[in-house]
């Protein structure tokens, strides 16, 4: 089983960066998929989610109307565009498949490696 999430960088203040994570070994197309991350001396924090259709998309309060959470179920990915980033944005983002084909919290079976994310002022 493996999710191997890309896309991380370092990025000034107001600028995008495109995450995406690609699953292989477990199904895909029936699971639903998040982003969470993690900042230095901070605990794990849920990003966004999105049902394995991608007809519902879930964002937290702090990124809503900032990121957007896909998918393509073709090529087992989902992907996680974040505009406008800001420095307290910086951490390192994991994405994670659901157990279901919905979201719901403490659904996650799996874990990918996680990508750096670094936001300069």
């Amino acid at each position: 089983v493996q999710l191997q999430a890309s896309g991380g960088g370092l990025v000034q203040a107001g600028g995008s960066l495109r995450l995406s994570c690609t699953i292989s070994g477990v199904t895909f197309s029936r699971n639903a998929m998040a982003w969470f991350r993690q900042a230095p001396e901070k605990e794990r924090e849920f990003v966004a989610a999105i049902t394995y259709g991608g007809g519902t998309k879930i964002h937290a309060d702090s990124v809503k109307g900032r990121f957007t959470i896909s998918r393509d179920n073709a090529k087992n990915t989902v992907y996680l565009q974040m505009n406008s980033l800001k420095p307290e944005d910086t951490a390192v983002y994991y994405c994670a498949r659901g157990r279901s084909g919905n979201w719901y919290e403490g659904s996650v079976d799996y874990w990918g490696q996680g990508t750096l994310v670094t936001v300069s002022s």
